[in-house]
């Protein structure tokens, strides 16, 4: 088992590529209805296809090539399987239940695959990767009822911690909360996981990233970069970043606002391009790794990856692209005053600075 104080050293020395897009490469596989249950599930009462977290259970092989895959093309962080796997997108499936098994064996799955190659020279961390879920708790699903709420913070404080647990309990060596489209839903997760703290549970640490949903530059619910920055700054979390809905184009801009507001590290990984007509992603690897060659040489990250439709391919040209180029320095922590609502409010005046930890 790698050991999980090594990834802050790491990180001071290089830029840190995370794995690529896990639901990309099960498509590529193409399992079917019965590929999802195995026999285990063969008489689950309820459609399963597309529960990409229970082929951590029915097709362990098929997620520990793809994590090899990565690991194969350069990536230091492996993120698991486990987007989904908390009781509230379970429930869809009528698998509330698994969801610690789900968790546990995900983690299981992604350590194997980092112990057959990992080193003492070079070592990999795996990232329990914790999804928004299907629910909003800051939006009405009802545009005739604006009050209304499908999810309560309680609700979703509740499906955080218990993904949250096991996957600490199966030894991540860090927590990925991913894919914020809601600052309120990440709000919850991080109340969960400091409950946890608060019982004892030794907490691993946190990466949080946000998704900018279109061009306008905000998060679904309206925030921009710098406010969520400022809404997931008292987490102190090891890194803060970007993920999904754009490609790396669209993306730079609010990469370099996070860069220059946050004071931890800063992770980027952005889809291969903008969707086409059918959904899928046409961006090659060499332009995916061009653009965050780029951001490297502009000195905006510390982290790089890639979400949906990227490859070992695209991982591997980005690993390239990024190789030997210094991480972005950790700004001095500026005490002043900041608010988030929508957008950043800062209070001018005297502050006092201390070394970034």
């Amino acid at each position: 088992m790698t050991d999980k104080t090594d990834i802050v050293t790491a990180a001071a020395e290089r830029i840190l590529v995370l794995d690529g897009a896990m639901g990309t490469m099960i498509q590529q596989e193409k399992p079917d209805e019965a590929a999802y249950r195995g026999d285990r599930f063969a008489d689950h009462p309820s459609d399963v296809g597309g529960n990409n977290e229970l082929l951590s259970l029915t097709c362990p092989d098929m997620i520990r090539d793809i994590h090899k895959g990565f690991l194969e093309a350069g990536a230091d962080i492996l993120c698991t399987n486990t987007f989904g796997a908390n009781s509230i997108s379970q429930a869809d499936y009528d698998m509330t239940d698994l969801v610690a098994e789900m968790n546990a064996a995900s983690v299981r799955l992604a350590r194997e695959a980092i112990d057959a190659v990992a080193t003492p020279d070079h070592p990999r961390w795996v990232a329990g990767a914790i999804g928004p879920t299907n629910q909003t708790a800051s939006i009405s699903p009802d545009v005739n009822d604006p009050g209304f709420r499908a999810v309560t913070f309680d609700d979703l404080a509740e499906a955080y911690g218990a993904a949250a647990r096991a996957l600490i309990e199966a030894g991540a060596d860090l927590l990925l909360i991913e894919t914020v489209f809601d600052t309120l839903n990440a709000k919850a997760a991080l109340f969960a996981i400091d409950s946890l703290s608060d019982e004892g549970v030794t907490i691993p640490p946190l990466m949080i990233s946000g998704t900018i949903t279109d061009r306008s530059g905000r998060t679904l619910t309206g925030q921009t970069p710098e406010a969520f920055w400022v809404s997931m700054s008292h987490a102190r979390p090891f890194s803060i970043g970007l993920n999904c809905a754009l490609g790396a184009g669209e993306m730079r801009q609010h990469v370099r606002t996070l860069s220059q507001v946050a004071d931890t590290r800063v992770s980027a990984y952005p889809n291969a391009g903008l969707p086409n007509e059918m959904g899928g992603y046409d961006e090659t690897p060499e332009e995916t790794a061009a653009h965050l060659g780029e951001w490297a040489d502009a000195g905006l990250v510390n982290i790089v990856g890639g979400c949906c439709g990227t490859t070992p391919d695209h991982i591997r040209a980005i690993a390239e692209a990024v190789k030997g180029k210094p991480p972005r320095k950790l700004p001095q922590k500026v005490r002043h005053m900041r608010l988030s609502g929508l957008e950043m409010f800062e209070l001018p005046g005297a502050a006092t600075q201390e070394g970034a930890a």
